[in-house]
């Protein structure tokens, strides 16, 4: 017996396609402290975004 489920449920696939296509922005903090004194501080942030370019034949 098999189960199937009809469009309830978007796949890994069509997820990573709506993220790429419009962009998700990630960032983060790691800060390293001892004593309540922050020694090292790194802040990180990444653009993921698809690139499309539309292919024109030069005339």
């Amino acid at each position: 017996m098999t189960v199937e489920t009809v469009g309830t449920e978007p796949s890994l696939v069509d997820l990573l396609d709506r993220l790429l296509g419009k962009g998700v922005v990630i960032s983060g903090d790691v800060v390293i402290s001892l004593a309540d004194v922050d020694l090292v501080r790194i802040q990180l942030s990444a653009v993921i975004q698809s690139v499309r370019k539309e292919l024109t034949p030069y005339d």
